[in-house]
């Protein structure tokens, strides 16, 4: 038996009855009758039933039913999408025919139902069949209404498109950095006389509190500043400009007038006039999409607080674009150093401006630094490609679900306490293991002897002691005490285990090579260990020798070391002839100048130059080489008195 044929008018016929009658009983079930019973393909029955819906809508709109009549066709329809009855594109090819058709307030109404609707269209099923659909709705009802009128109603259309595409949506990205060039702001470019005021108002008619300021009362403001602060928005608008050479000239130039304008004139927080804080309180506030750019409203904009923040803002926008790394600016589109740095100042300038803005300036300027750094995040992620924000997980491949799970091994804390103390322990790493492995005991291992490393102060100075003794004959250069490193590691030993380190002294400073002799001296007396003919060093032979010359002969000794009192009386003489002194015994101009900065007395100045030379030259500061100085600077006088006096052999 042949299958009996569809035909289109009987069934577009039947189809628009049962619709009709499920909005009368708000019911589904007529719909889904009609539709197993009609004969056909289902590719046929549901373009008919699409066919249909349309017709139920044109109607409802040509006897003007209502938007809550358009939105219970829409909502059968998504239930006979869901049913598989009609195709999933249905709903949004009815709101498109709607939106057409009806006016702006019948499609504010109907907007809300696809607001609030957001979570169905997301769905696999129809976001992929509709999204183009209601993209298309929403760019046509932006294009229809008016921006100051109705900006409440266009921006929940962008909301809405925000909440229905995802993040990497490229249709909503303006991924090429493009601007809208026809955004162009118009004023009064004719030449105009005298300064720019508004009209003044007729006697009797009083101003609004917060309306006119009296700062504001008396300010001339001229054309210019009015032609240069307008000519800024079409820099605001199309900021590639500001790479032009001759064209960053002149915006170098209005914009620091402008700023200086707004700078000079500071706003009053003064508050609200009742009329304007009930307006607010009922929500019937007016909102502008374009300035106002009449010359006769000019001083009272910038007496406005919250048109000085609108540029503001925008100064704070351009110059984040201009210092951005953007992925489509051409390689001559780079700030010189000269204008980035200017950028950074006028910056910091717009945020003193902005806070120093009544009412809450401080709050204000710190939420706007806030979403412009998010800002610096959005531009980065636009220069990666727009990546996807949420990645699939991987699927595991066979392999991996067969495999059983590795037991978990237990930690060294787990198995140090289940070992007996001659099991060993496996640290994973042949060096540690070994390590470990020795002595599995830590407080053991720290009390080891051969972790001992300080030797005693026997073994180390035993070799030093055996070269002082002039019988050894060891030397000077080969001695251990001129040895750095062995004087250092000596210096950290006596500090930690010699009393003699600490020791005061009047003596002063050596250097350390005749430090460590005398030291060496003293701690071989102290060692029993040592004989008493093996102590005896070359300083106690000199000290021998001295005296047995002094016995003798009477006669100085060249190599004799300068006492402190014979330094203090070379200073007290010297007055201010010590800097002729200092030079001839090879103190530099730099330890010239800092004992004579640090010490603003001359005698103290003379003594410390001595002092210092002492320091320098350590065993080499004898009474004959300052005999010499002295000499060679003129000062015979002074030798004659100090150390003629004090040698007891001389006349």
């Amino acid at each position: 038996m042949a299958a009996s044929m569809f035909d289109l008018d009987l069934a577009r016929e039947r189809f628009s009855k049962s619709i009709k009658e499920s909005l009368t009983f708000d019911t589904f079930d007529g719909i889904e009758t009609s539709f197993n019973e009609t004969s056909g393909s289902e590719g046929e029955k549901k373009n008919t039933f699409d066919q249909s819906f349309r017709d139920i809508v044109r109607d409802l709109v040509l006897q003007e039913q209502g938007s809550d009549a358009y939105i219970a066709v829409v909502e059968l329809a998504i239930e006979g999408a869901k049913q598989g009855i009609c195709t999933a594109s249905t709903p949004f090819v009815l709101l498109t025919d709607i939106s057409e058709v009806v006016t702006l307030d019948v499609c504010e109404h109907i907007f809300s139902f696809v607001e609030n609707k957001v979570s169905t269209w997301t769905l696999p099923a129809f976001y992929n069949a509709g999204k183009n659909y209601l993209l298309r709705m929403c760019n046509d009802l932006l294009r229809r209404l008016s921006q100051p009128q109705r900006t409440v109603f266009c921006g929940r259309i962008q909301l809405f498109l925000a909440r229905l595409f995802p993040l990497n949506e490229k249709s909503g990205v303006n991924l090429m950095s493009q601007f809208n060039l026809e955004n162009i702001t118009v004023y009064n470019t004719k030449d105009v006389e005298g300064s720019l005021k508004h009209e003044e108002k007729e006697d009797g008619v009083e101003f609004e509190e917060g309306e006119m300021g009296d700062s504001m009362s008396g300010t001339p403001i001229d054309y210019n500043l009015y032609r240069k602060f307008w000519s800024l928005q079409d820099y605001f608008r199309y900021p590639l400009q500001c790479y032009n050479k001759e064209q960053w000239k002149k915006f170098h130039k209005n914009a620091d007038e402008v700023l200086g304008a707004f700078t000079s004139l500071k706003l009053d927080d003064v508050s609200a006039s009742k009329k304007k804080l009930e307006q607010i309180r009922q929500g019937e506030q007016t909102y502008f999409a374009k300035y106002l750019t009449s010359e006769k409203l000019f001083d009272l904009q910038l007496s406005d607080s919250n048109f000085r923040r609108y540029v503001l803002l925008q100064f704070l926008i351009l110059f984040q674009y201009l210092n951005a790394t953007v992925k489509f600016k051409s390689t001559d589109q780079v700030l010189s150093d000269e204008q980035a740095l200017w950028i950074k100042d006028t910056t910091d300038k717009v945020y003193i401006l902005m806070k120093e803005t009544p009412p809450h300036g401080k709050d204000y300027a710190k939420h706007i630094e806030h979403i412009l750094s998010r800002e610096d995040n959005w531009n980065s992620w636009k220069n990666n490609g727009c990546q996807e924000f949420i990645r699939e997980r991987q699927q595991e491949s066979k392999d991996t679900v067969d495999r059983k799970p590795r037991p978990r091994k237990r930690s060294i804390g787990e198995e140090m306490k289940t070992v007996g103390s001659n099991k060993k322990i496996n640290l994973g790493c042949p060096e540690l293991t070994v390590l470990w492995n020795i002595n599995p005991d830590n407080f053991d291992s720290c009390r080891d002897e051969r972790r001992q490393f300080i030797p005693t102060m026997e073994d180390f100075f035993e070799e030093s002691i055996d070269q002082a003794d002039p019988e050894a004959m060891v030397e000077d250069e080969y001695k251990l005490v001129n040895n750095s490193n062995y004087a250092w590691r000596a210096l950290r030993l006596m500090a930690r285990k010699s009393p003699h380190f600490f020791q005061p002294s009047n003596q002063p400073c050596k250097s350390i090579p005749v430090y460590l002799e005398n030291m060496i001296t003293k701690l071989a007396k102290e060692m029993p260990q040592a004989p008493a003919e093996e102590i005896k060093t070359q300083d106690e032979n000199a000290e021998n020798d001295e005296l047995l010359k002094n016995t003798d002969s009477q006669t100085p000794d060249e190599t004799t070391v300068v006492t402190i009192d014979q330094l203090d009386a070379v200073a007290n003489k010297l007055g201010d002839n010590w800097k002729t002194l200092a030079t001839e015994l090879n103190l530099t101009n730099e330890e010239i100048t800092s004992i004579q900065t640090e010490n603003p007395e001359v005698r103290v100045q003379a003594k410390e130059a001595l002092l210092s030379w002492q320091i320098k030259e350590g065993s080499g500061a004898v009474k004959n080489v300052l005999v010499n100085a002295l000499q060679e600077s003129g000062l015979t006088d002074i030798v004659e008195s100090v150390f003629t006096d004090s040698e007891p052999g001389e006349t």
